[in-house]
């Protein structure tokens, strides 16, 4: 290997160490300070029963309200896989939603319409992006059960638990 090539190496290395830095900087910053303002909302997901918040930036198209995993970390939407019955906190009200991931066609269209910027891209590290809608949960009727609320697509569940993973 010549002079040149060992010099190259290094440059690219160090590029690459200060991008992955500049990519750790941000996201934890965005993790600790979680800025609210503009569309943003709270979402409570819940795991080994202790509740946890999330400040996101809330995607709406018509009467559907969407949210995106557009980060590397990603605990809330993990855990709205594990349960998606969660809370969605706006304007100070709270009320709870179930989480339906978007797959095929429907999640197509949702990131399109919803596209982020190339510097936003950067500076997050190019993460993959996954849409979650939130539906409204009616009060069940009195004397309703769990029986009686009807169940999430498994297999889409089981596909999008395979791609958070990676």
């Amino acid at each position: 290997m010549t002079t040149g090539q060992t010099r190259a190496i290094k440059v690219i290395a160090i590029v690459l160490a200060v991008y992955v830095g500049i990519v750790v900087v941000f996201e934890s910053l965005l993790g600790y300070f979680q800025p609210e303002g503009g569309n943003t909302v709270v979402i409570t997901t819940t795991a080994d029963g202790r509740s946890h918040d999330r400040v996101l930036t809330l995607l709406e198209r018509g009467d559907e309200l969407y949210v995106a995993a557009n980060h590397w970390p990603r605990a809330w939407y993990k855990r709205a896989l594990d349960n998606p019955e969660v809370q969605l906190t706006m304007n100070g009200e709270r009320a709870d939603y179930r989480a339906v991931l978007m797959t095929g066609s429907e999640h197509d269209r949702i990131a399109e319409e919803f596209a982020v910027g190339l510097f936003f891209r950067f500076l997050t590290g190019f993460p993959p992006r996954y849409f979650v809608r939130l539906d409204p949960v009616a009060a069940p009727p009195a004397g309703a059960t769990d029986d009686a609320v009807p169940s999430q697509d498994a297999e889409a569940w089981d596909e999008a638990e395979a791609m958070a993973d990676v």
